[in-house]
């Protein structure tokens, strides 16, 4: 039996929604062992001056314990 524990970050980019899941489940596996899967919870885009200047995106993390 395993036991999973679930976190939330929230990552950003310039470029793209893709991107910023991207950067955010890489920036995870950096800092958590055994990441097994993330959940896209919420998606935003950053506007200054009525242009869209980035993408947010908010995962909740699931890595089991050892």
């Amino acid at each position: 039996m395993s036991v999973a524990r679930v976190t939330e970050i929230s990552a950003t980019s310039s470029t793209s929604f893709e991107d910023a899941i991207k950067e955010g489940v890489d920036r995870a596996n950096q800092t958590l062992r055994n990441v097994e899967g993330a959940w896209v919870k919420d998606m935003n885009v950053l506007i200054e001056n009525g242009q869209i200047t980035g993408y947010k995106v908010n995962l909740a993390i699931t890595f089991v314990l050892e």
